[in-house]
């Protein structure tokens, strides 16, 4: 959805690419059972949603401020491998989702840790 008023973290792809993410996660999540609603798939869901929210909140700061939320949303994209892991011990997704999930996390882990390098280097 275009908007005529934009962010400028909206311009990262790492950003982009945990709003698509968390959208793989919900699409997920409808298929797991109704007792899990409170439990795994609220996790998942906000840990998912977290990668996303953590770079839009930490962007404006400093980069201390910056390179703390990246942490963030690192260990949040962590939170969900095991969420993805618990989900396909319990049948609830295959261990082809799982490994596409996996996929997604390695690629968004790697984007993150590539951009908190960046802005650790930037002012140095």
């Amino acid at each position: 959805m275009e908007s005529k008023y934009h962010f400028a973290f909206e311009n990262l792809d790492v950003y982009s690419k945990s709003i698509d993410f968390g959208e793989h996660v919900q699409l997920q999540i409808k298929q797991f059972p109704k007792e899990e609603l409170y439990a795994l798939s609220s996790q998942y869901r906000r840990a998912a949603d977290s990668i996303a929210l953590n770079i839009a909140e930490g962007y404006p700061g400093s980069n201390a401020q910056f390179i703390k939320h990246l942490n963030i949303s690192i260990y949040s994209a962590n939170e969900c491998v095991v969420c993805s892991t618990k989900a396909v011990r319990r049948n609830y997704i295959t261990e082809l989702e799982n490994q596409e999930n996996r996929k997604y996390i390695t690629e968004l882990t790697k984007m993150l840790s590539s951009l908190r390098k960046y802005v650790r280097n930037r002012n140095v």
